[in-house]
């Protein structure tokens, strides 16, 4: 962890620094002001990797200090790399079709859907719940953020490690991710739109 976070730290600043020079003389255009980000992050991470740390926690950290350390230039530099980590996520997302779920089906039974189920609801919303008690939101707000929140690519990146590293037991937990994946990618894509339009009527002043 402490590779990561020295690894995160030490690139960001740097990284940061030469932006900031670059963008004062010119150095870069507009069309290469996309890569930089995307740059920064995969350095962290491999290099924190190569050094025997947390790519993870190198990637992270170190974009936790460049959202501070950039806050001018952050939205500039940001924009144009949503393009770049869409591509990166759809790609995430095919790579875990093709490699995964086709070797895990086998391992679906009435226990891994129940738990699927219950990862998405109570497992997943309460304590979304609980964490935002005191904040002046609605409890349908509240309930909207859990149901939808948080998400992301990291239970794909921890599930293939499980998975290649074959542990005791790691089918059954790949499995039980697949199945809760594949749910939660029918389950709230169905009712993205509904939820939302029924959350806006229901904020609207009367």
């Amino acid at each position: 962890m402490g590779i990561g976070v020295a690894v995160g730290v030490g690139a960001t600043l740097a990284a940061t620094w030469l932006l900031r020079l670059c963008t004062r003389r010119g150095w870069i255009s507009e069309t290469w002001r996309q890569l930089p980000v995307v740059a920064l992050a995969l350095s962290c991470f491999a290099l924190a990797q190569l050094l025997g740390g947390s790519g993870f926690i190198a990637a992270f950290s170190g974009g936790l200090l460049f959202g501070a350390l950039a806050q001018q230039e952050k939205h500039t530099f940001l924009l144009p790399a949503e393009g770049s980590g869409d591509t990166l996520a759809l790609v995430t997302w095919v790579l875990f079709g093709a490699g995964l779920v086709g070797q895990t089906l086998g391992y679906f039974n009435w226990s891994v859907l129940l738990y699927a189920v219950l990862s998405l609801t109570l497992i997943r919303m309460l304590p979304v719940y609980l964490s935002l008690w005191g904040l002046p939101l609605q409890p349908r707000t509240k309930l909207f953020i859990g149901w939808f929140g948080p998400r992301g690519l990291a239970s794909i990146v921890f599930g293939i490690m499980v998975f290649s590293a074959d542990l005791p037991g790691g089918g059954i937990l790949t499995g039980t991710l697949v199945c809760t994946i594949l749910l939660s990618i029918l389950l709230h894509g169905l009712s993205a739109n509904p939820l939302v339009k029924a959350l806006t009527r229901a904020s609207r002043p009367s």
